[in-house]
C-alpha cells in the first residue's frame, strides 16, 4: 500500500546524490541560519525573563510575600506572626518589613519614597541585598544610619539617572528624613547597594529598632512579611502549609505577587517572540520554496518522464518532500552545533542589559517545538512546486 513511501525515498536520494553539491549545502546553512534565529532571539527573551525572576526573588519579594489582609494596612502582632511562620515545614527564614512614607533631601534635591525598616538578621537570610553592597557596610541591629539604592543616591551629573535621585549622595554624606507622621531626622549613609533591579535599587532602608525611634513606640506591626522556602521547596507547596497552620493575612507566592503592569510587560516579550519565529518560519518557506520552485521547473521534463512510466503522482512528490526534509534534518543539526557555541559564548560573556547581564536561555523544549514548525514549513515548501507541476498534463512536462 505504501510502497510509494519506498520509491520517494529512492528517488530522493538519486536526485540528492547526482544533485550539486554546492547548492545543497547553501540549502542546508539557511535552514541552520533560520533555526537559530528562531531560537536566539526566544533564548535571549527567556534570560532577561529569567534574570527579572531572580531579581524578584532575590532582592524585592523573597520566595513567598504576607501581606496585610483585606481592607487591613499593617499585620499585628508581627513577632508572634513570625514565630508561627518560621515552625512552618519548608520555611528557611521569614523577614517582617514596616514601611513609612517619606521625603528624603540633600542640599537641594529630594526624593519621596517609603522608608523599609527590617531586622538585619533576618533579612540577610531572606534576600541577596547585603550581597550587593558596592560602598559601605550593610545596616546592624540598631543601626540609626540609613541604606540607599543606587538609584535614590543618583549620579552627580543628573542626566544619567533613571529616576528622581540625590544627585550623588555617597557613603557618611548627610541624608535629611521627613516621615510620613511628621518626625524628621538627619540619617549619616551607612551604605549603598546596587542590585541593578528597578525595584530594589529605589528603596531605602532603616533598622527595625531606628523605626520604634521615628514611631515613637516599640512597633509591633508590619506592612508585609517575606518569606524564604528551603531550596528545593516549592513555594506554591509551603504556601498552602501556612494557610492550614493558620496564618488568616494574604500569603502570594512571588509570581502571584508580581504587578499586572509587570506581567503584561513579560506578556509583550512573548508575543515579540512569536512573532520572530513566524517571521523566520515565512522566511524558511519562500526560500525554500523558490530553491524548489526553479528545481522542479528545470526538472519538469524529468518529471513527465517518470509520470509516462507509471511512477504514482504521490511518489514523485514525495521525492521533493523528502529531499527538502534531508536539508532539514541537516540544518537543524547545524543549527544546534551553532547554538551550543553560541552558549558556551555568552556563558561566559554575558548581554549587558541596564538591568543586569543576561545569559540566554535555550530550553530543549524550545527548540524541538521550533524544529518541530521548521520541519512543517519546510515541508510545505517543497510539497506546494511539486505539486503544481505534477498535476500538468504528462505530454507538456514531458515537452519541457
Amino acid at each position: 500500500m505504501y510502497s510509494w513511501i519506498r520509491v520517494s525515498l529512492f528517488l530522493a536520494w538519486r536526485a540528492i546524490r547526482r544533485g550539486g553539491k554546492v547548492g545543497t549545502l547553501l540549502n542546508i546553512l539557511i535552514i541552520a541560519m533560520v533555526f537559530t534565529n528562531m531560537i536566539l532571539l526566544s533564548a535571549i527573551m527567556t534570560g532577561a525573563v529569567n534574570l527579572f525572576h531572580e531579581q524578584t526573588i532575590d532582592y524585592v519579594t523573597s520566595d513567598i510575600i504576607i501581606k496585610p489582609g483585606e481592607d487591613e494596612r499593617t499585620i499585628f502582632q508581627t513577632n508572634d506572626l513570625l514565630e508561627k511562620v518560621n515552625r512552618v515545614p519548608g520555611v528557611s527564614r521569614a523577614s517582617a518589613r514596616y514601611a513609612l512614607g517619606a521625603t528624603l533631601n540633600h542640599k537641594s534635591e529630594s526624593v519621596s519614597i517609603p522608608i523599609t525598616a527590617f531586622n538585619p538578621r533576618d533579612e540577610v537570610k531572606v534576600t541577596k541585598i547585603h550581597q550587593e553592597i558596592i560602598e559601605g557596610d550593610f545596616l546592624s541591629p540598631g543601626d540609626d544610619g540609613i541604606l540607599l539604592g543606587f538609584f535614590v543616591a543618583g549620579y552627580e551629573d543628573q542626566s544619567m539617572d533613571f529616576f528622581e535621585s540625590l544627585g550623588g549622595v555617597r557613603v557618611g554624606d548627610p541624608v535629611e528624613v521627613m516621615y510620613a507622621n511628621g518626625y524628621q531626622k538627619e540619617y549619616r549613609v551607612k551604605g549603598l547597594f546596587s542590585t541593578k533591579s528597578y525595584q530594589a535599587d529605589y528603596m531605602a532602608f532603616i533598622s527595625w529598632e531606628e523605626m520604634d525611634t521615628v514611631l515613637g513606640r516599640e512597633n509591633t506591626e508590619s506592612t508585609q512579611i517575606l518569606v524564604r522556602v528551603i531550596p528545593g521547596e516549592d513555594p506554591a507547596t509551603v504556601k498552602t502549609r501556612l494557610l492550614e497552620f493558620g496564618v488568616q493575612e494574604r500569603v502570594e507566592t512571588w509570581e502571584e505577587a508580581i504587578t499586572k503592569v509587570v506581567a503584561d510587560s513579560l506578556e509583550t516579550f512573548a508575543i515579540i517572540n512569536r512573532i520572530s519565529v513566524a517571521v523566520s518560519l515565512i522566511i524558511a518557506v519562500v526560500v525554500i520554496g523558490i530553491v524548489f520552485t526553479i528545481k522542479t521547473i528545470n526538472q519538469q521534463r524529468q518529471i513527465g518522464v517518470l509520470k509516462a512510466i507509471g511512477i504514482d503522482q504521490n511518489a514523485i512528490i514525495g521525492s521533493y518532500v523528502a529531499q527538502v526534509l534531508f536539508i532539514w534534518i541537516f540544518g537543524t543539526i547545524l543549527g544546534m552545533i551553532l547554538l551550543n557555541l553560541i552558549m558556551i559564548y555568552f556563558t561566559a560573556h554575558p548581554l549587558e542589559f541596564p538591568d543586569g547581564d543576561v545569559i540566554p536561555a535555550f530550553e530543549l523544549i524550545t527548540m524541538l517545538e521550533n524544529a518541530g514548525m521548521l520541519a512543517v514549513a519546510s515541508a510545505i515548501a517543497g510539497y506546494v512546486p511539486a505539486w503544481r507541476i505534477v498535476r500538468e498534463n504528462t505530454l507538456t512536462s514531458m515537452r519541457g
